[in-house]
């Protein structure tokens, strides 16, 4: 929150102007009291981090003009309206034009200030939120990628900064959903092979059957099926950059074929002898410990050690809290655009209770949580989609459920994809596409 809690006090009484502005000054606000609504709006401007407490009922412009005025000026301002008794009802009306609450008269001390620091924490988050798109667009396009502005989210974005640059491959390590593929693509998107393919391999997705052939290619008749020449993922992102995820996944023979490639920059298509020279950079994900893995005997140590050129671990979002509103709320603005609905308000309480959940599936699954929200459906929330935005199709509700367990499963199975198919009932490859189908496949924005 801002150092400076700013107030715009409106209210044409000077003994009731007088006493809300020492009860909020004791409190630590900076209050500029004014006695009608247009001086009031003269001190307004966009992105000023405010709030504007007013009266009703005043001479000339009144309350709901005032926050018609305002809406005007910047819809985002909060506008707390203090009013008689027998304005209630005008009041609740005025709210769901856009104040942000009311207050009866005389107001209480407390409730007073209660409400204005909810809302002035509502502004700081959004003015936050502008702050972050600005930076994106016009100083560190990063910044749009991996938002937020903890501690551990600005020194990932120095490390891919620097390492963008260079043409080092890349082990990014993280858990599932804490944004590897979209730190993958911004080394990518920033480097010295931005003009070349971004060719992204889900090792964990493939058949074990048809991964080296995915990978490196086939001549005709090279097996059985193989009717024409099929140019491989590796030879495809030539000149470019090949983004493994889920390393970890690899079998063994596709890692020791793998190994040659990382070292000699050369491919044999299968059922060919000739070397073919392919300029890659090589990022690769895993959620795993390759060295621990290696150990057991389940991954190749030579092959750890030709990865590990350099490893760039991705924060979980339990070790950046601070994010988690401007996360939540950067997802349901992006949800709401998409889906071309309004944005349901958030309010400090339960912004706060988003901070102090575990996000087990970090990223992802809080950017689900924000699209459930949007639709309000919620399990802790009161609304339902039907109240809040007309009622969904049985084949949108069932959309939304599938995706839901699925989500549910892949954390409880650590995102392995053959225990999440077994423990759903399904095959790998069913999997696949439904993940694929609910964008599950993906490690985030943000998405992170």
């Amino acid at each position: 929150m801002s150092a400076v809690m700013k107030v715009v006090l409106v209210d044409d009484d000077s003994e009731v102007r007088d006493a809300y502005r020492q009860t909020l000054e004791l409190d630590g606000f900076d209050v500029t009291a004014v006695a009608s609504a247009k001086a009031g709006l003269a001190i307004l401007s966009p992105d000023l981090p405010a709030v504007v407490v007013s009266d009703v009922r005043m001479p000339g412009l009144d309350g709901f003009g005032l926050l018609e005025a305002v809406r005007t000026v910047d819809p985002d301002i909060p506008v707390v309206l203090v009013t008689g008794h027998g304005d209630v009802p005008m009041a609740i009306k005025a709210v769901r034009a856009g104040a942000w609450d009311f207050i009866e008269k005389p107001a209480d001390p407390v409730r007073l200030v209660e409400t204005v620091r909810r809302a002035f924490a509502h502004r700081s988050l959004i003015l936050e939120n502008r702050a972050l798109k600005a930076r994106a667009a016009d100083r560190d396009p990063l910044a749009g990628r991996l938002v937020g502005h903890s501690s551990a989210i600005e020194r990932l974005r120095r490390t891919l900064r620097t390492l963008a640059g260079a043409e080092a491959d890349v082990l990014l390590l993280g858990e599932t959903g804490t944004g590897k593929e979209v730190a993958a693509r911004a080394l990518h998107d920033f480097g010295l092979r931005q003009n070349g393919r971004f060719v992204a391999v889900n090792c964990g997705a493939m058949p074990e059957t048809m991964i080296e052939s995915e990978l490196f290619g086939h001549e005709s008749g090279a097996f059985t099926g193989a009717r024409e020449r099929r140019i491989g993922k590796i030879e495809h992102a030539s000149g470019g950059t090949l983004f493994l995820d889920e390393i970890e996944s690899m079998p063994m023979a596709a890692q020791i074929r793998l190994l040659r490639v990382l070292q000699e920059r050369t491919i044999e298509r299968l059922g060919s002898n000739k070397e073919i020279p392919v300029d890659i950079r090589v990022i690769a994900a895993t959620k795993a410990d390759l060295t621990e893995l290696a150990g057991k005997g389940a991954f190749r140590e030579d092959l750890v050690y030709r990865l590990n050129v350099v490893t760039v671990r991705l924060p979980p979002l339990r070790e950046r809290r601070d994010d988690v509103a401007v996360l939540f709320t950067h997802f349901l603005d992006l949800a709401a655009a998409r889906q071309a609905r309004a944005a349901p308000a958030l309010e400090t309480p339960f912004l706060e209770k988003l901070q102090q959940q575990e996000w087990p599936g970090n990223v992802r699954e809080l950017r689900n949580a924000a699209e459930r929200y949007l639709l309000g459906l919620d399990e802790d929330e009161p609304q339902t989609a039907t109240n809040l935005h007309g009622a969904l199709t049985l084949e949108q509700q069932m959309e939304i459920a599938e995706r839901r367990v699925i989500e549910e499963t892949l954390g409880r199975c650590g995102g392995r994809i053959g225990a999440t198919a077994e423990a759903l009932g399904i095959t790998r490859k069913t999997l696949y596409l439904k993940m694929k189908k609910h964008d599950l496949g993906r490690t985030g924005a943000i998405e992170a």
